[in-house]
């Protein structure tokens, strides 16, 4: 059993080893990384999430909406993009007296240093039984990291 370890540990000290092997290993972290972000879940409000990326597009769709919404699997909450540490897209607020018609409004925010939290936040008018008011308000929608999806 020694004489199988013993040349991989020889080539552990080869300088030429070692330069091929630590890049390659860097590029599975790194494909490791970018597929959990490519589709992964995260709590929002007591739902459950779906965050899904290509490129720098980002949408956040309701993987498990929490009970009394009047959403289902599938709705999408937020889309844009991601712009360094920065989302910027678009937010939708739903309301049960305007089924199909979700109110969109401009939202956006940072992505936390540890990369596991994302805060958006926009301005929209309120609107009441699906009429505008006059009146604004300010939404910030926080995304939390839950686990890959």
């Amino acid at each position: 059993m020694s004489g199988l370890i013993s040349p991989f540990f020889m080539l552990l000290r080869k300088p030429l080893f070692l330069a091929l092997i630590i890049p390659i290993a860097g590029l599975s972290l790194t494909s490791l990384a970018t597929s959990a972000v490519a589709d992964s879940c995260w709590w929002h409000n007591g739902s459950l999430m779906r965050l899904k990326a290509r490129g720098n597009d980002r949408w956040f769709y309701y993987e498990q909406p929490r009970a009394g919404l009047s959403v289902s699997r599938g709705t999408l909450l937020f889309n844009g993009s991601k712009q360094g540490d920065w989302y910027v897209g678009t937010a939708r607020v739903f309301s049960q007296y305007c089924p199909g018609s979700p109110q969109p409004y401009r939202a956006e925010g940072p992505v936390a240093p540890n990369q596991l939290r994302v805060t958006v936040q926009g301005d929209r008018e309120i609107h009441k039984r699906c009429r505008p008011t006059g009146r604004w308000t300010s939404d910030t929608l926080v995304f939390t990291y839950a686990y890959r999806c």
